[in-house]
């Protein structure tokens, strides 16, 4: 149904606009969004894949980075949005399953996702598991969920076989 392939590095502001853009991120969360920015070069050191309407629109997005929060061989989640218009969709679990693909491709044991507190619940819902909520910092004034979600891949591969 829907296809995910690699990010464009000409989609950097397409990106950014969704980011920028998200209903998600209302009041006080706003400030988590408001000055992101995703450039040619984050595009081209992190796995950012899309997935792209007929008419070519980035409808959503994830991004892994490798190595993530955690220790060797395990992953983060850095990003995932899908556009407002397209939620309910099922296009985040397609790229959540997507993500959770690469991450186990590339020899991860466990990616980490560091959630918008009313994201939680669908992290869940795919297989992630909390493992605690970190302390209000910088931009962040709310505490949230440290989520992971175990693989079964093998740590001594991390980095090898980018998608």
């Amino acid at each position: 149904m829907f296809r995910v392939a690699p990010a464009l590095a000409d989609e950097a502001d397409a990106l950014t606009a969704l980011v920028r853009g998200s209903a998600a991120y209302p009041g006080e969360y706003r400030v988590m969004v408001a000055g992101q920015r995703l450039d040619a070069a984050y595009l081209h050191a992190n796995v950012v894949r899309v997935v792209r309407g007929a008419d070519g629109r980035v409808w959503g997005f994830y991004s892994l980075l490798f190595p993530g929060h955690g220790g060797p061989g395990e992953a983060e989640l850095d990003f995932m949005f899908v556009a407002n218009d397209r939620q309910g969709q099922g296009i985040g679990t397609v790229l959540f399953a997507d993500m959770r693909a690469v991450a186990e491709e590339r020899g991860a044991s466990r990616v980490h996702i560091v959630s918008h507190p009313p994201a939680e619940p669908f992290y869940l819902a795919n297989g992630a598991q909390r493992i605690g909520m970190l302390a209000p910092s910088g931009r962040a004034t709310w505490h949230r969920p440290h989520l992971v979600l175990e693989l079964s891949g093998t740590p001594a591969l991390a980095g090898v076989g980018a998608r």
